[in-house]
């Protein structure tokens, strides 16, 4: 009788070791989240409701940090540069990598591998030789300019990262070249996991390549969408290295964007409590776009 009890017992376990032994695995990975993350998160937190210079004693400010984010004109504009961004981060890469993934899964093109690998480059190169690269083709004398004058568009010539209206999207267009590379291998690998039946039923069924585009290959890729979208946003948002180097914000604030407001008042202004809130706040936009990705593609998968 014993025996059976201990068998019953035994059974009604989970298989495996005592849960606890779990966190105690993890234990040490958490520790270091929290002193590298969350720690400094809370002191992020803290200091937003506080007006500090860095230097003097901070006095507490309640909400004010965060009511100017949406009173002060200052403050909302590198909010909505960095969501006109997305489109140059996010949308602009994902569409043209499904558009190279569609072309290169479906033509037989030589060199293919030269290919990937020159559209995957700057991927590889740090962000500062990014910028300092554009920084000299976007210059009055550079080399952008120099070409439209040999074509005769001399008159389309101008300082692109001086001008109040070309600025930004000039910035834009660099992070689309930065982004389209990674993309496109997501999207490539995800086109060879669509079994070859689908597209074979599809050509039967009559449809061009539109349509299986449409039917086949752009629900097949849903995953390596969600995971593009979420690294090109967060990517787009975070954007400090290719500001900081090509405009430094300007002219003017024309492309200053939350992450280089942070380094401008926190280390030039000496307004720590408002570069705080401004950090605090572009860490929540980024969680809620992030996750609202990840839900629509897990509803549209369920």
């Amino acid at each position: 009788m014993k025996a059976t009890a201990l068998t019953r017992a035994y059974r009604r376990r989970a298989p495996g070791e005592p849960r606890a032994i779990g966190y105690v695995y993890i234990l040490p990975a958490l520790i270091v989240y929290a002193a590298f993350l969350l720690y400094p998160f809370g002191q992020s937190v803290w200091l937003s409701s506080q007006h500090w210079d860095g230097l003097t004693v901070a006095t507490p400010a309640g909400f004010d940090n965060y009511r100017a984010l949406f009173s002060d004109a200052s403050l909302r504009a590198p909010f909505l540069h960095a969501l006109l961004l997305l489109v140059f981060y996010a949308a602009l890469p994902v569409a043209i990598g499904l558009l190279l993934a569609a072309l290169m899964s479906r033509a037989r093109i030589r060199g293919m591998t030269f290919f990937r690998t020159v559209l995957f480059l700057p991927q590889v190169l740090a962000l500062i030789v990014v910028g300092v690269a554009w920084r000299s083709i976007l210059a009055p004398d550079g080399l952008l300019n120099d070409a439209l004058r040999a074509v005769g568009l001399g008159g389309l010539a101008r300082p692109w990262l001086g001008d109040y209206t070309w600025a930004l999207p000039a910035v834009g267009v660099v992070g689309t070249w930065v982004g389209t590379g990674l993309c496109m291998v997501l999207f490539l690998a995800g086109v060879q996991r669509i079994p070859r039946e689908l597209y074979e039923a599809a050509r039967m069924d009559g449809a061009g390549p539109l349509r299986e585009f449409l039917t086949v290959t752009l629900p097949g890729l849903r995953p390596q969408i969600a995971v593009a979208l979420t690294l090109t946003i967060v990517a787009g948002l975070r954007n400090f290295d290719l500001i900081y180097i090509t405009t430094s914000g300007g002219p003017g604030n024309a492309t200053s964007v939350p992450a280089y407001e942070v380094y401008h008042r926190a280390f030039e202004t000496n307004q720590v409590g408002s570069a705080a809130a401004v950090g605090v706040a572009l860490t929540v936009l980024i969680f809620v776009l992030t996750v609202t990705v990840s839900r629509l593609v897990e509803g549209r998968r369920a």
